[in-house]
């Protein structure tokens, strides 16, 4: 890429050229009747010929992405084109391309294995909680089965999501709490609700990989803070926000993604002191709240839900078909949040709600996440000798979850890992995926719940 006007110079000028202002349009940068700069302007900034400018817009014309209007100059076509997220990212390998490793383990098929997903083996989940609640789902009221739910949800299970979250300092009474069809949902719903196209949004470095998708479909700038092992670098965190007065903040506190560390007490409280002093909204995403310690230092319990806004769902610990999850926030905004979602989703889903509800009041629930947590104990340590015997080191001992971060052998790129491995059957997920900054190049995020297969191991000694 030039910098100077962000051409891509992969081909020919003319082709580059082209290609810049189509992927303008496909990341809605230049909009259905936008005018483009003229050939004199285009080419100057670029540094290019004036005639690579013209045979770049002619060739556009004939594709009828932009028209020429004689003597006004050239305008994008109003047909709007697909929005497309990988041209809206920078031109990264495709290894380290934030959505590569969805598209890889959701893709998947049985041969595969997949130590980069983010979630647990089907044989890891509570199957026959399950199936008890799917038999008192047949038995259940017609309009049960058949009906839309409520704006809110479920208000049986929002009474239970607010008792489970008092038991880790959260104070949501059930008002204060909307379901969604999905944790990822939320956020997009209090994305669509809190910011417009080009608002700054701050995450971790690094975070969650799909909080850089969701951000993008947004059409967010988005910046990052490093994180430590006790939560974000508080001075590189206080310096973002005052160089950049982002809107929103988004993090996991209890478990972080992908580095498995804790939030610890003293970076929590001057997190909020920060937040106050800024005006910065948080959205806590706590998906991994049942993995861990109740008493674990959560955002929305210091702060009583006033900066902080917490999503959550049950995918990593029941079921990701039943999709369900929920929003808690403050008082006043349930009340745009439903009518937001009621444009986007309309009712929420009752028979997921209804058959989450069930497995939930289910006491083999917590049988269940008391074995689970025994069981990833003894993976995470099982996992990290395994890697350490290859000279891969993780970057913390996670007090819980299912997560290493991982720093590969001096001068191995994490993405080349990725790609060999692919050709094993094996799909990892490389550092970058998750660094905003591209500073994990030789880091790696495993999922020791998907690590008990040797052939893992053995695909990533070949493949290093």
């Amino acid at each position: 890429m030039d910098q100077r006007e962000g051409v891509d110079r992969g081909g020919t000028l003319i082709e580059g050229v082209a290609a810049t202002i189509r992927q303008r349009i496909a990341a809605r940068t230049l909009t259905a009747g936008a005018k483009l700069p003229s050939v004199r302007a285009f080419a100057r900034s670029a540094g290019v010929s004036t005639s690579t400018v013209v045979e770049a817009y002619e060739r556009l014309a004939a594709e009828g992405a932009i028209r020429s209007r004689p003597g006004s100059g050239f305008y994008v076509e109003s047909a709007l084109a697909p929005l497309s997220l990988a041209d809206m990212g920078p031109k990264l390998d495709h290894e380290v391309d934030p959505l590569w490793i969805s598209r890889q383990s959701l893709n998947a098929g049985a041969d595969l294995l997949k130590p980069g997903c983010g979630w647990l083996p089907a044989s890891w989940m509570p199957e026959a909680g399950l199936r008890r609640a799917l038999r008192m789902m047949a038995r259940a009221d017609d309009d049960a089965l058949t009906d839309y739910g409520t704006p809110l949800g479920l208000a049986p299970l929002r009474q239970l999501l607010s008792r489970r979250m008092a038991e880790h300092g959260v104070a949501a009474p059930p008002d204060q709490i909307m379901l969604t069809e999905s944790g990822t949902q939320a956020i997009d719903l209090l994305c669509r609700f809190l910011i417009e196209p080009g608002d700054t949004v701050l995450v971790d470095d690094p975070c969650y990989f799909n909080f850089h998708a969701l951000l993008r479909a947004h059409r967010a700038k988005v910046v990052s803070a490093p994180y430590t092992p006790s939560g974000p670098d508080i001075e590189a965190f206080g310096q973002a926000l005052a160089e950049h007065r982002p809107r929103l903040y988004i993090t996991n506190s209890a478990i972080h993604n992908p580095t498995g560390a804790t939030l610890s007490p003293v970076a929590a409280h001057r997190v909020l002191k920060l937040a106050d002093q800024f005006e910065l909204t948080i959205v806590e995403d706590d998906i991994f709240a049942d993995f861990g310690d109740p008493a674990t230092s959560r955002l929305s319990a210091f702060d009583g839900l006033n900066r902080v806004v917490q999503i959550g769902s049950f995918s990593k610990t029941l079921s990701a078909s039943v999709r369900c999850g929920y929003i808690a926030a403050p008082a006043a905004w349930i009340d745009a949040l439903t009518d937001l979602k009621i444009a986007t989703s309309f009712g929420s889903g009752r028979l997921a709600s209804e058959l989450l509800l069930a497995v939930l009041k289910d006491g083999g629930y917590r049988r269940h996440m008391e074995t689970l947590r025994a069981r990833l104990s003894k993976a995470m340590a099982e996992t990290s000798k395994r890697l350490n015997a290859l000279g891969v080191t993780p970057w913390i001992e996670p007090q819980a979850g299912m997560f290493l971060w991982c720093r590969l052998p001096h001068g191995i790129d994490a993405a080349e890992v990725a790609r060999r491995a692919l050709s094993h059957d094996v799909v990892l997920a490389p550092g970058n995926a998750f660094s905003l900054s591209g500073a994990a190049s030789n880091f790696m995020r495993f999922n020791v719940a998907q690590c008990e297969n040797p052939k893992v191991f053995e695909a990533l000694s070949r493949s290093m």
